[in-house]
């Protein structure tokens, strides 16, 4: 039985100077809105979740998601991975796959549809970061498994004036600016902007990006409104990855060598315009929300097959130039209601839609394994033509109530009726057939609807003004469809959906005038139909993986010793194997 364990020890020293927030700011009760999608005391909440804030990225000199996230209790990112150098792979719960996480940006679930849009994420004008462990079955449904990454930008009006400029070895450089605009018609506006370049150790590669974001909100006669607009121009120059062969890295192939053919690219240019309607109805609020993003990408990729030969000429990569349009909706209303003081009552219907279609040349080629005559794709003949296009549409009602009959004690439980309906149709063009053979078509269509939900209790054992020890509990029940990777395939078979329910417990403290904080939690995930990679004819696939569990332990703590010197300590212990369980 394969069994994979991870026991990360990371600690770290948080110092600075007038960067740091004062005390008077860092001591007041953390707030998240993640998980209930109000304004929640992180002490309160049945789940373990972490918040960072923008002054602690900014202090620590965090650009990155794998910078920013370094000191939270069990995730790991891997940086790169299938989007590129410019991407990352989160790992919580012990799981790192692309998917098995939701990333939301302002309340949007960012490439929900199909997979985290992580490689166009900006981190320059960021309020605050908060990681959830586990799902959210209930107020984003069929999106998540082992957490969620929550990025939320300065409101509106609110943004810092700042101004940042660096530079360092290999070509990096960054440059951003950021502040308020003169209000236009009663609407409050900010506008961020930056730009950064960055080369890698392996050959031929490197990140050029650029990112624009508008934010305005403005009381109109229907409430408040608040709309953005956020743009995004990528251009990558990927490396391929190093060949493991006998369990290890492959000592044929130099580690900072890159085998792509020599155009090779990962580029996207994306658009994405949001807008809200927050106003007062009766004893509560309603929301709605709509968000539309359009990307555009072009890629040229290759791969090295297995057993490749070495001489430069015998062809012994695959690889492919492509077009990738991906289209994606979300359109989410509720109403938080507040029937007593002790009582919130959200129920709201969101809808997640997904069109992709990507369109592949694909070629083979021969390559020495440091790269050296790596050949331009446009020099080498077309084997066979591709086309892939996939729909989907979740939609989803929910409903939640948040029940604190005292100052000690709160209770959440939570259900939601997913429906989910996915189309995939998958074109293949033979460029050495004879004339007038038709092409290989195939199709495939899968709707479900299930149910999922959660619950959740905490109590504090201990209370004494802004300091206390509570202990929690949550379950959690969910389930999303697989994963799709639009890579060169022609394949239109819909993978199984995954599914997973989980259970988690702890103790959460904060002591010395709230000054120290702390949270430990135990977790438990049975999961099935995990979408694992998969090599398809020499090029990278997915297919269902079987029956998993994952367990752990995670234990996280932050020290204000004085208004400018953080410390900061986590543990993590994960145990992650397959099995048989039903």
């Amino acid at each position: 039985m394969p069994t994979l364990r991870l026991h990360p020890l990371a600690a770290a020293l948080a110092l600075g100077g007038s960067t740091l927030a004062a005390a008077t700011e860092t001591t007041l009760p953390a707030i998240e809105v993640t998980t209930s999608k109000l304004a929640e005391p992180v002490q309160q909440t049945p789940a373990m979740i972490t918040v960072v804030s923008g002054e602690e990225l900014r202090a620590r000199g965090a650009t990155d998601l794998r910078t920013a996230l370094s000191l939270v209790a069990g995730v790991d990112i891997a940086p790169g991975g299938d989007a590129g150098p410019a991407g990352a792979v989160p790992g919580l719960w012990g799981l790192r796959e692309f998917d098995a996480f939701l990333l939301v940006v302002d309340g949007i679930p960012t490439g929900g549809a199909f997979n985290p849009a992580l490689a166009t994420l900006d981190l320059a004008d960021v309020e605050r970061i908060e990681v959830l462990r586990g799902a959210a079955p209930v107020m984003y449904g069929a999106t998540s498994f082992v957490g969620v990454i929550q990025v939320i930008h300065y409101a509106a009006g609110a943004t810092p004036a700042r101004a940042t400029i660096g530079a360092g070895t290999r070509r990096t450089g960054i440059a951003s600016i950021s502040g308020n605009l003169p209000e236009w018609g009663g609407f409050k506006q900010s506008l961020s902007a930056n730009a950064e370049t960055r080369e890698f150790s392996q050959d031929r590669s490197g990140v050029d990006r650029g990112h624009v974001l508008y934010r305005a909100a403005g009381e109109t006669g229907l409430g408040k409104l608040h709309f953005d607009l956020d743009g995004v121009v990528l251009r990558q120059d990927p490396y391929s990855p190093h060949p493991v062969e006998d369990g290890g890295l492959s000592p044929r192939f130099p580690l900072d060598a890159n085998a792509m053919p020599k155009d090779a690219r990962k580029d996207q240019d994306r658009l994405q315009f949001n807008a809200g309607l927050e106003r007062s109805v009766g004893s509560g609020e309603w929301v709605t929300t709509f968000s539309l993003d359009h990307a555009n990408g072009r890629n040229t990729e290759g791969f090295l097959r297995a057993d490749f030969a070495t001489d430069g000429v015998t062809h012994n990569a695959d690889g492919f130039r492509q077009t990738l349009t991906l289209t994606d909706a979300y359109f989410d209303t509720y109403l938080a209601l507040h029937p007593g003081e002790e009582i919130t009552w959200t129920t709201g219907f969101d809808w997640l839609y997904g069109h992709g279609r990507q369109r592949s040349d694909n070629f083979e080629y021969a390559v020495l394994p440091n790269g050296a005559n790596a050949p331009d794709s446009h020099s080498l003949p077309i084997d066979e033509s591709t086309e892939r296009t996939d729909r989907r549409n979740f939609l989803g009602a929910y409903s939640q109530i948040d029940f604190k009959p005292s100052e000690r004690l709160d209770l959440i439980a939570g259900l939601r009726l997913n429906h989910t309906e996915e189309r995939s149709r998958g074109v293949e063009i033979d460029r050495h057939a004879d004339p007038g053979t038709p092409p290989d078509v195939g199709s495939d269509r899968r709707s479900k609807s299930r149910l999922s939900g959660m619950l959740g209790a905490s109590y504090a054992l201990w209370a004494d003004d802004g300091d206390r020890l509570t202990a929690f509990a949550d379950y959690r029940n969910t389930y999303k469809p697989a994963a799709i990777d639009f890579g060169p395939e022609a394949e239109s078979a819909i993978l199984k959906p995954e599914t997973a329910h989980s259970w988690e417990a702890g103790l959460k403290g904060a002591f010395a005038e709230a000054r120290l904080d702390w949270e430990l939690s135990y977790f438990h995930m049975d999961f099935a139909n995990l979408v694992i990679p998969e090599n398809v004819g020499g090029l990278p696939g997915l297919a269902n993986g079987g029956r998993e569990r994952f367990k752990g332990a995670e234990l996280e703590g932050d020290w204000r010793v004085t208004d400018d010197w953080r410390v900061r300590a986590t543990y993590a212990w994960h145990d992650a194997r397959y099995t048989t369980v039903r």
